[in-house]
């Protein structure tokens, strides 16, 4: 015996309705109460012994109950449709006609369904098996929408490194190697850079009403390149044209032979300006300028010059800035020393000294050699700060700031400037909005001028309040990446003399005696000093 859920049917006679219970069969599911006096109800009997009906559900056994007077109507078979909540699924459920009751068709319950506005989906093998075999109080799936097939966001493969973070080459003696560096990307002509990956757009779903159900937009790409590259026919992969090295700024891919400038940066050869690498095999001399897309590399010394890279910046002889030099490098800084400058690099900084410079750097800056030093200025470092010397015993005025990188410091600063005159502006203007209201309040009619006037603080107003959540969300933000900044400290190698002022996120201490193979860190609110 196939397995059956319990069910209930009608016997219409002439007398009173005899409701047949047939139990449920071979672990099929019980009838509950609920759905039973569902359909009594649907066919109009509701007075009947609602507890004789729920004990004989419960028995398990084939009972039968009066359940009134008919008139002598016949039940045709029922069909119960229910629509799950995102309209992918309609699940049908039929009870079966009285004894002499007529039966649904296929064209039956095709046209319930359609009056539902069920359209799309439709199962008709489903019903047709249910037509064939038909099994009451059971569930059939009768129509079924098409899930979405989500797409995918395009993408690029780099064939090169795209983060190139090599150091100099420390040698045993405690120097550091600055004239054999390998940080540039070389490339073969033909040799392939990058491959695109095309965005899939998915495709729509469908409901089982008809309608049509979008996939999430999907993010584009395409490659982006400067010269000596080509492209594929397809547009999905470039090769390099030239042999040379590549680079990665921003988005765009760069191949470039590096820019050779035989001697010095002066008069012979005026201001270098190149969208890839430069190489000077002389000095830059004062007065004179840098600028170059990738890297920077100079064999001699820069003196009062400026030098500007989107790469790093390697000068191999030192800076004599004459407190005019500056360097700027979206990345790494190294030199053999600095000197009277101002030195900014998005990465570390790696230097044998430092004397009198405001040196800045997005990571570490690190004075590692074995006599090196930093004497005078001002170094503020988003990592650590490590030096052999830190000072000097003449008390030369030395600062090291640590915790927090120099643009995200001059930010925080920044907007609590502006925090305080944003709330200054609005205590200003509401006392002025307040004496209005009472006017307004009192029904006195304002004239045009203070029409306008009134106006135009409330713009101010709303304006400088949402300014100000916004300048309040931004710096929350840097104030807890200041206060919580983590690996920040200064390590001391050899020395440090007093008068240093080293500040790490919100503190602050100067050192009063001279400490040795020290290390000063953030710890419970305050800097304390350990041993290396």
């Amino acid at each position: 015996m196939p397995q059956t859920n319990a069910y209930i049917q009608l016997e219409v006679g002439g007398g009173d309705t005899i409701c047949h219970i047939h139990p449920a069969r071979e672990g099929g599911q019980p009838l509950s109460f609920k759905e039973a006096d569902d359909y009594l109800r649907f066919e109009g009997y509701e007075n009947y012994d609602k507890a004789a009906l729920t004990a004989m559900l419960a028995s398990g056994s084939e009972e039968v109950l009066s359940v009134g007077f008919s008139g002598g109507l016949e039940c045709q078979e029922r069909m119960t449709v229910k629509v799950s909540l995102d309209r992918m699924r309609a699940t049908c459920r039929f009870m079966p006609p009285s004894f002499d009751g007529k039966q649904m068709e296929t064209r039956d319950i095709l046209a319930q369904l359609s009056q539902m506005g069920i359209v799309y989906g439709i199962d008709q093998d489903a019903i047709l098996a249910f037509a064939n075999d038909r099994c009451y109080c059971t569930d059939y799936v009768f129509a079924q929408g098409d899930i979405p097939r989500p797409g995918r966001d395009a993408s690029i493969t780099y064939f090169f490194n795209t983060n190139p973070s090599l150091k100099p080459k420390h040698n045993e003696d405690g120097s550091v190697d600055y004239r054999n560096l390998n940080t540039i990307n070389e490339v073969r002509e033909g040799d392939l850079l990058a491959r695109l990956i095309p965005a899939d757009r998915g495709d729509p779903g469908k409901d089982i009403n008809g309608k049509t159900i979008p996939t999430r937009q999907v993010k584009n790409k395409h490659l982006e390149f400067g010269k000596n590259i080509d492209i594929s026919e397809d547009k999905t992969e470039i090769y390099s044209k030239v042999n040379g090295h590549v680079a990665l700024y921003g988005t765009q891919v760069f191949v470039s032979d590096v820019y050779e400038v035989s001697a010095d940066v002066d008069n012979s050869t005026g201001n270098i300006k190149y969208r890839g690498n430069v190489h000077v095999a002389g000095s830059v001399r004062g007065g004179f300028t840098v600028e170059a897309m990738g890297d920077v590399v100079v064999d001699g010394v820069v003196e009062d010059a400026y030098v500007r890279a989107g790469g790093q910046i390697i000068v191999k002889c030192g800076i004599h800035g004459k407190n005019k030099g500056i360097l700027e490098a979206r990345g790494n800084i190294m030199t053999k020393f600095i000197e009277n400058a101002k030195v900014f690099a998005g990465g570390y900084i790696e230097t044998g000294s430092i004397i009198y410079s405001e040196v800045n750097a997005g990571g570490d800056i690190l004075v590692e050699e074995q006599k090196g030093f930093i004497s005078g200025g001002v170094i503020r470092a988003g990592g650590k700060v490590s030096s052999q010397t830190i000072g000097s015993a003449m008390g030369a005025l030395t600062r090291i700031e640590v915790g927090m990188a120099p643009d995200k410091k001059e930010r925080y600063l920044t907007l609590q400037k502006e925090i305080a005159g944003l709330n200054a502006r609005i205590a200003k203007i509401n006392p002025v909005l307040q004496t209005y209201r009472g006017y307004i309040s009192k029904g006195l009619e304002l004239d045009q001028k203070n029409l306008v006037y009134m106006n135009r603080l409330l713009s101010e107003l709303n304006e400088a309040k949402e300014t100000l959540q916004k300048d309040r969300l931004e710096f929350n933000n840097l104030h807890q990446e200041l206060l919580y900044s983590k690996h920040a400290c200064v390590d001391v190698r050899r020395d440090i003399f007093p008068g240093v002022t080293i500040c790490i996120s919100d503190l602050s201490k100067t050192t009063k005696d001279k400490r040795s193979f020290c290390r000063f860190e953030k710890k419970n609110g305050e800097i304390t000093i350990s041993n290396l």
